[in-house]
């Protein structure tokens, strides 16, 4: 699993420049090359952030602050995407079931992310999926709740 040092490994080998800072309104902002980090989080939490942060970077063009715009809009759930797939991805939900993780705050521990950050890719990765998805001779459920099954 990565760790947030790995994440700021990857930064830094894309000549970002990441700082933390008392942040106020965001928790993490990045503007060209430069990354803000609220400093007040624990380092599961800045990991999460950090993970959109280059997801912005990699998918996203200019100033996104302005929500009400839904190109904006778009640019941040593509940046939240980047970082669900690369933090949790259908692999890291298989990996949890096989972990003999059971419920949310169990996988997101082993997933060492936010149970927030969790939650939230569950909702993309069923919107996206439906009901479930197939992948390497597991089915994954979404609803009625999380499940996974090895197909035999």
């Amino acid at each position: 699993m990565l760790t947030y040092d790995d994440i700021l490994v990857e930064a830094d080998d894309n000549n970002l420049i990441t700082k933390e800072k008392p942040l106020k309104a965001h928790k993490g902002l990045i503007d060209g090359r430069n990354i803000a980090i609220k400093r007040d989080m624990t380092e599961t939490e800045k990991k999460c952030v950090m993970a959109e942060e280059l997801g912005h970077y990699y998918t996203g063009t200019g100033d996104i602050l302005d929500q009400s715009s839904i190109s904006n809009r778009k640019q941040e759930l593509q940046g939240r995407i980047y970082a669900y797939d690369k933090l949790i991805g259908l692999i890291g939900i298989i990996k949890a079931y096989k972990n003999r993780c059971s419920n949310l705050s169990e996988t997101a521990e082993y997933l060492d992310v936010t149970e927030e950050f969790l939650a939230d890719a569950l909702k993309y990765y069923k919107a996206k999926y439906g009901k479930g998805a197939y992948i390497d001779n597991y089915m994954i459920y979404f609803e009625p709740y999380l499940g996974v099954f090895e197909m035999i």
